[in-house]
């Protein structure tokens, strides 16, 4: 399936459903409640979440469903902005390749990305992996979706 022919696809089927009349701003709330989604997933096949014994082929099938969901959701705040996404795309390869013009440049910049992700860790006191129950109680305190 072509890109356009997915949005023609989106639109008719909702407009079937009479679903082409919710606004842009409520398709992008749900929007973002599908990407909340994915980033659920994200992090537990990163490691970050407990995936509470799902096998890593679970997860990866529930992404692929979640980040199909979230492309419906860009796909439809699209057409009802009046936007062609194979056109949006086709621009967007262009933006990246004037963005990004030598591929070899990548190493030299993945590098330097990790280089500031380590300095930020051990700015903020992270690189010590070893926590005792009191520092997990604080970070959970902080940030309650570490409780997840």
């Amino acid at each position: 399936m072509h890109i356009r022919e997915y949005q023609q696809w989106v639109e008719s089927w909702d407009r079937a459903r009479t679903w082409e009349r919710i606004l842009p701003s409520h398709t992008l709330l749900h929007a973002l409640e599908e990407l909340g989604e994915v980033s659920k997933l994200v992090q537990m096949i990163e490691g970050y979440r407990d995936p509470k014994d799902k096998p890593l082929s679970t997860i990866r099938d529930e992404l692929a469903l979640e980040l199909s969901d979230l492309q419906v959701m860009l796909f439809k705040i699209a057409y009802l902005c009046g936007i062609d996404m194979e056109d949006a795309l086709r621009r967007g390869q262009i933006k990246a390749d004037q963005r990004f013009p030598d591929p070899t440049a990548g190493p030299a910049e993945q590098t330097a990305y990790w280089q500031r992700f380590q300095a930020y860790l051990e700015n903020a006191g992270l690189t010590n992996t070893h926590m005792d129950s009191q520092e997990v109680t604080n970070r959970q305190r902080i940030d309650p979706s570490l409780s997840d």
